[in-house]
Formats: C-alpha cells, structure tokens, sequence
C-alpha cells in the first residue's frame, strides 16, 4: 500500500495515525545507540498478503527497524501497530506471545538448535505454543516438504549446506502460520544460486499461506521479488511504490 512521503515528527507535527488498513505501522520512529541515530522519524505501512523489501546501505537502520517492527526492540520515539494495537502497550509476556504466534522470523545465518534435527527445529515453534508432539512433527513434516527439504528432517543443522539450512529456517518460520514474517537477510550468507532458490521458495510458502513479508535485504535481485520496495537513508525511509 502506498504512503505518503515522510517526514519528521516534531511536536508541531506530530507521527500521523496508524493506517486503519495495514497489519503493520511504524510512525515516527527513533531510535538511537549512544551518540548515533539509527531511525530519525522512519515510517512503514504493510498491508495483509504484502512483501515489502526495506533496502540500504550498511548502518542505514535496517534491522533496528525491523526489530523495532517486531517489538524486539522499543523505539526511543513513535508507535508500531499491529491490527490496531500499540505494542509499547504490551507486557514484555504478551510481545513475546505475539512472536510466537504471530511473528514469524528469517535470520541472515538460520540460527537453527544445533543440537536438534532439522525436525525438531521446526516443530519447536509449535510445541512452544502449546502443539502435542505428534502434531506438531506432522506440520513440520509438511512444511519441509513444501520446501524441499524433506528428506532432511533427521539431520541436524550442521550436517547440512547453507541454502538448505534456510529452507529449514523458513519452514519453522512459518510453521506456526504467522501473519507477518520478518526475513533479515535471509540470502545475505548464500552464494547468488541457493539465494535465488530460498527466495523463489520464501516468497511462494508466504503467498500461498497469506504471510505479509517484511524483508531486509542490500541486494536488488532479493528485493525484486518484493510487491514493494522502502529505501532507508540516514534512518529516513523514503517509499519508492514497486521494487523493480
């Protein structure tokens, strides 16, 4: 969904209203880390079903938007919404519930247990909110079917390659059928091959369960798959309507 240009939030022009519309808002966020600003008045409107690619350089606040977006990290200024709900009104129990069921999460490394199979990491998510074994190990068979990774399920994760231990990781991600799945440079560990294959399969597993994506990415060809790209520039997102 398209938004307006930004601009900063002062007090006399205060972060604008939450879009009635979107799954997901950020207004007028800030953030900074010691003397240096990370968001300077950075704003985000995501619609159900969207896939939007947040693009730019290295420092340029990416990922403590993203975190921000997922209530992991509490923004110095301005609100997130999800549905409607303001996640600074949470309890820290209440966020952490909503990254269970809610939240799903892509990491530039997996960050898969080591100590578990392939299987077990993606049942986790499910036994965390409250899934018997049997069921949830069926949804997680599932699941690694639809990413091709099946017949990984007995291996743990360092037995096995780069792109497939992403396959893995997007298929616990999504497991729980989260509305809102947050990709942190999913790609940025595999060579341009495995990454378009993980990408090709992200994309199709969110659309086909309905998942708005909010992807961070410095890469073109990763933000291509996007409905939508934002650009962050010196902690400002600048909306520029399609990826490519």
């Amino acid at each position: 969904m398209p938004v307006s240009p930004i601009e900063p939030a002062t007090a006399a022009h205060p972060a604008a209203a939450p879009d009635p519309q979107a799954i997901l808002t950020a207004t007028g966020l800030r953030k900074t880390f010691g003397p240096t600003p990370a968001l300077d008045g950075a704003e985000l409107a995501v619609s159900p079903g969207e896939l939007v690619a947040v693009m730019g350089a290295s420092g340029s606040g990416k990922s403590t938007l993203l975190h921000c977006l997922a209530g992991l990290t509490r923004p110095d200024e301005g609100a997130v919404h999800y549905r409607g709900q303001d996640l600074a009104e949470l309890s820290d129990a209440a966020r952490s519930a909503l990254r269970r069921s809610d939240f799903g999460f892509v990491f530039q490394f997996g960050q898969l247990v080591p100590e578990l199979s392939c299987l077990a990491n993606v049942a986790l998510p499910l036994r965390l909110n409250g899934l018997r074994r049997k069921a949830a190990e069926e949804r997680a068979e599932q699941w690694l079917a639809q990413l091709d990774v099946a017949q990984l399920a007995a291996k743990r994760p360092g037995e096995i390659s780069g792109g497939q231990g992403q396959r893995v990781a997007i298929a616990r991600a999504l497991a729980t059928e989260p509305a809102v799945l947050f990709a942190d440079e999913p790609t940025g560990a595999l060579d341009s091959l495995h990454g378009e294959r993980v990408m090709a399969l992200l994309t199709a597993a969110a659309r086909e369960s309905g998942a708005a994506v909010v992807l961070v990415t410095h890469e073109m060809r990763v933000a291509a798959y996007a409905d939508r790209e934002v650009v962050l520039r010196d902690g400002r997102t600048e909306q520029s309507g399609a990826a490519w």
